[in-house]
């Protein structure tokens, strides 16, 4: 079956996927349990987790199913899973800012692993942030607001890789003190989208079901 795909730019939208912002992996050549165990490695400052299984459910059901196993959706971790094109996704629910770490080995083993992260609501604030990893290696990330905030200066990663998605932002004008946050968080996200051939469904992530599981302390 062939999956209808909305690339990534919706992504830029108010709370696209839920309030607090979005984060989403996605990974080629890895399946969604995969994907799923190698997360579930990388959550920091916790005891060790295991990943259960809670059946089909909308982001909102997720949710909900959240808020009454752990009182609050903050205090857990949920991922709803599918697949786009040749890209697994995994998209976070709950108390992910701060918990899910580095994907340097989530991309081991030749897998590609792409991170598109946005602390909407952090009050600081935290700009969206764009990483791509191959075979444990960062090829290219950046602040997708193009400013100098946060420690990032333009593309890092690989030279060949950060240098060619650096000429495409330059060539889109950016980055542009005088543009919309927004507009520049859209246009960026749109020029990393064709850039690695990244896709997401958007109708399936925002109204539709998707396998969903808990991490859950071991």
């Amino acid at each position: 079956m062939v999956v209808m795909t909305d690339g990534i730019a919706w992504l830029a939208a108010p709370q696209s996927i839920a309030f607090g912002g979005y984060h989403v992996v996605l990974a080629r050549g890895l399946s969604p349990e995969e994907l799923t165990e190698r997360l579930t490695a990388t959550l920091l400052y916790k005891a060790d987790h295991v990943v259960v299984a809670v059946g089909e459910h909308t982001g909102n059901s997720l949710l909900e199913l959240m808020d009454d196993t752990y009182g609050d959706s903050f205090d857990g971790i949920g991922l709803r899973l599918g697949h786009a094109d040749d890209w697994t996704y995994a998209v976070a629910y709950g108390g992910w800012p701060g918990e899910l770490g580095p994907l340097a080995q989530v991309s081991r083993d030749g897998a590609h692993v792409c991170l598109l992260k946005y602390e909407e609501e952090n009050g600081k604030p935290v700009p969206p942030q764009f990483e791509y990893f191959h075979d444990g290696r960062l090829l290219s990330a950046c602040n997708l607001h193009l400013d100098a905030s946060w420690g990032y200066q333009g593309v890092d990663g690989e030279p060949g890789t950060a240098a060619r998605l650096q000429q495409l932002l330059t060539a889109a004008g950016l980055p542009d003190p005088e543009r919309d946050e927004r507009e520049v968080h859209r246009t960026s996200l749109g020029i990393v989208e064709k850039f690695f051939g990244l896709s997401l469904p958007k109708d399936r992530i925002v109204s539709g079901t998707l396998p969903a599981v808990l991490l859950e302390p071991a």
